[in-house]
């Protein structure tokens, strides 16, 4: 490091051998973004890849010791992966936290209606979305159903190229004097963001026509009925690919990349370490969590005590004698959540000196929060130093950040539960653009350089 603090463009300092890297890595970040567009669809891919790398499901161990691999599911939309650590675990663990829910467009209760001839599923938004955004875009249905019977059923419709899909109609402009005067908040109502999902009139009902050959079709192809909606879980998010952009080929563009690119890079980066035989001095985490969009509330989120459940178990199951207190107190952590990039037509909401470049590596967040700090976790000095330490020793590319300007709006991420906990947390992760949009947008070398910042995290 110089005298001066200057941001530096990835691109320019790396090998040829390290750019194939990066596009190697890329693609197989893509594969994973457009298999994984729901949190349940996360958990899965990453059990599969876990269960490929010799962890197992920690209920299927009496007994854990260093060099041991294992992970827990927390009702199938959050898992924590853990590998046994040669120390006892009062002396702390190395945790990275990432989130796998993503801003999307959620099924009322009982969704079903038909209105002049058009049957519609009324949706209730999941998240901070911009609500325009999601009018008259394809949209793919995923998610899980139980019929009366108590049978599962997994619900996949539109994200193969010979499949349906689906849509939300916008109000054409001809007609839409009204409701362009009002403000962006308003002028789209979230009571007429409906699905349509069919116009063909069943030929036998005497009422509801279209929404009788509705149910016809979903009860032929999923053995449901109409109340079983209310036993389901289904999302719709956006029916088109995550793939490169630019005519560089230098970003990829996707949904769900909050937080997504992290988790990627979260389970990647430990499962890589295994493979290039790395031994862990202390025992390290990396987990994935679920409902950080709205505030980490409820059982799979981070605020629920399953965490706690599972270092009690960990505690157990190593026959260590420490404190839960005592493994928190002596825990480091990256809150591993996206950042937000400088856009080259909104820069005036950035603080230039102190907001994230696209390309220049990643992003190093001391707080977040909103005003003066607000619901922040503010990592201390030493922390600070700590972490930039390890990656200058790694070489790994990083720029320093905050969200925004001072009152242009704010952010929170999940670093603020485990602060709570006495564990010393700093956001790190990847810069995105069109945060909260269908297709957001983040550098490939950004996305590469937080998988090998997390590497860097797990191994000291």
């Amino acid at each position: 490091m110089g005298l001066m603090y200057d941001k530096k463009d990835i691109y320019s300092t790396l090998s040829q051998e390290e750019l194939d890297k990066v596009d190697v890595y890329s693609k197989e970040y893509i594969d994973f973004l457009n298999s994984s567009k729901t949190e349940r669809l996360c958990v899965d891919n990453a059990i599969k890849l876990l269960n490929e790398n010799g962890f197992c499901d920690i209920t299927n161990k009496k007994s854990l010791k260093a060099g041991d691999r294992v992970y827990f599911i927390n009702k199938q939309k959050s898992i924590f992966a853990t590998v046994i650590g040669q120390k006892d675990l009062i002396y702390g663990t190395n945790i990275i936290g990432s989130h796998i829910d993503s801003p999307r467009l959620d099924l009322k209760p009982m969704p079903l209606s038909e209105n002049h001839d058009i049957a519609i599923l009324k949706t209730q938004y999941y998240g901070g979305i911009k609500k325009y955004q999601w009018m008259s875009i394809p949209l793919a249905m995923y998610g899980v159903i139980f019929n009366e019977k108590g049978e599962k059923k997994n619900i996949a419709i539109g994200d193969t190229n010979d499949d349906t899909c689906f849509t939300i109609a916008d109000l054409l402009p001809h007609l839409a004097k009204d409701q362009m005067k009002a403000n962006a908040n308003e002028f789209i109502d979230p009571e007429k963001m409906s699905i349509i999902i069919g116009n063909i009139k069943d030929k036998e009902a005497k009422d509801h026509k279209v929404k009788e050959a509705v149910l016809k079709i979903l009860n032929k192809k999923y053995g449901i009925q109409e109340i079983d909606f209310a036993r389901s879980e289904i999302e719709l998010v956006p029916a088109f690919d995550a793939k490169f952009v630019g005519i560089d080929r230098s970003m990829i563009g996707g949904y769900g990349q909050d937080d997504r690119v992290c988790s990627y890079a979260n389970l990647r980066s430990l499962i890589d370490l295994l493979k290039e035989n790395q031994n862990f001095d202390k025992t390290v985490i990396a987990m994935i969590v679920d409902k950080e969009e709205i505030g980490s509330v409820g059982n799979t989120s981070m605020s629920s005590q399953a965490f706690d459940m599972f270092i009690n178990i960990l505690l157990q199951k190593t026959g260590s004698k420490a404190d839960r207190l005592n493994v928190y107190y002596n825990s480091k952590m990256l809150s591993a959540d996206v950042a937000t990039a400088v856009d080259p037509d909104y820069d005036e909401v950035s603080d230039i000196q102190n907001s994230n470049i696209l390309g220049c590596g990643v992003a190093l967040e001391k707080y977040s929060g909103s005003g003066g700090k607000y619901n922040s976790s503010d990592a201390n000095a030493e922390f600070m130093s700590e972490i930039m330490q390890i990656f200058d020793k790694n070489k790994v590319m990083y720029q320093i950040g905050t969200l925004g300007k001072i009152e242009k709006g704010g952010g929170g991420t999940i670093a603020y539960i485990l602060a709570d906990k006495g564990v010393d947390v700093v956001d790190c992760g990847t810069a995105v653009l069109a945060m909260h949009s269908p297709y957001e947008v983040a550098s490939k070398f950004d996305v590469y350089m937080t998988y090998l910042s997390y590497k860097a995290f797990f191994q000291s």
